[in-house]
């Protein structure tokens, strides 16, 4: 966290930033249960801008409705208080993280009937994976842990509690002088980072894992659709580590990766080292989007006031 916002949003009132406190005896301190999305918005010509907020907010609520998670509010409120955060922080870059939790109520596992609350904030979030990742690439390990097995949990769920293991990964893959995390799944193949989407490059095709036990990532979608418009070939195929060792390109995707560079998976370089033209292709092209500079994809920008569009 590079930037800490102003005031967050908790239940309706802006509540400044050192002052947002959840009760000890919490369902989602102690157990995790809850779920949250991360948002980024972006400097553009017009100002602030949300990358696809209403695919955010949607996710937000197919999250709560897996786990069972009623939000006392309605999509159109989410969506309103999300802009009114980050007016009231008055950042004009910064990322968003919504997040439906029980702040309070009777301790145990049994959740049903406790109050569901809603909370907003925002900060400033520069690269993700560390200063340089975006130009130079990461460094890459395959970790120890395994991607959860689709029945294993809600694994189509953004939920708090899911990400256990993914910080255990990228602990892991930090203490042995990696950048990031790179699981697979149950079967051996390739599923996707601590908590990103991966694509790999051979013989100029793109081609990235199945959702088959993974969470739909909005980046990755992105990021497919902008590769078909430009006339590039994506499968949507199964691999393994191995064969990720000798691709051509490969690259991390997410909200807070973006479009990340990988250079290295355990020791064995892809290909020369270095972002390739294809990988730097789609990350101009993603950020273009994402700064309103491509008509094409205008639709995916939600202005944080509306006089930014002439409303």
């Amino acid at each position: 966290m590079e930037e800490q916002g102003k005031v967050i949003w908790m239940d309706g009132r802006l509540v400044p930033w050192g002052e947002a406190r959840v009760h000890f005896v919490s369902n989602t301190l102690h157990y995790g249960f809850g779920a949250f999305e991360g948002i980024r918005c972006y400097r553009t010509a017009k100002g602030p801008a949300i990358f696809r907020l209403k695919e955010h907010v949607d996710r937000l609520f197919g999250s709560c409705h897996i786990l069972g998670l009623k939000v006392p509010y309605t999509r159109e409120q989410v969506t309103e208080a999300i802009r009114e955060t980050v007016r009231a922080n008055e950042m004009e870059t910064c990322y968003i993280r919504p997040m439906v939790y029980i702040c309070y109520g009777v301790m145990g596992l049994q959740f049903n009937g406790l109050p569901v609350n809603v909370a907003i904030a925002v900060w400033y979030w520069g690269e993700y994976l560390g200063g340089g990742a975006l130009s130079a690439g990461v460094r890459v390990k395959t970790s120890s842990f395994v991607r959860h097995h689709i029945n294993a949990n809600m694994v189509k769920a953004k939920a708090n509690a899911n990400y256990l293991s993914f910080q255990l990964a990228k602990a892991e893959a930090q203490e042995c002088g990696y950048d990031e995390a790179l699981l697979l799944d149950v079967h051996g193949n390739v599923a996707e980072g601590s908590v990103e989407h991966i694509f790999m490059s051979r013989h100029g095709e793109l081609k990235t894992p199945p959702l088959t036990c993974l969470m739909e990532g909005i980046t990755r979608d992105s990021l497919m659709q902008l590769a078909r418009a430009e006339g590039l070939a994506v499968r949507e195929e199964f691999f393994s580590r191995d064969e990720l060792y000798v691709a051509e390109e490969a690259f991390f995707c997410g909200t807070g990766a973006e479009v990340t560079p990988i250079r290295e998976v355990d020791g064995r370089q892809i290909g020369d080292g270095k972002p390739g033209p294809l990988t730097s292709r789609l990350q101009e092209l993603y950020f273009r989007v994402v700064r309103g500079e491509d008509p094409r994809f205008a639709h995916w920008l939600a202005y944080v006031s509306p006089r930014q569009t002439g409303a």
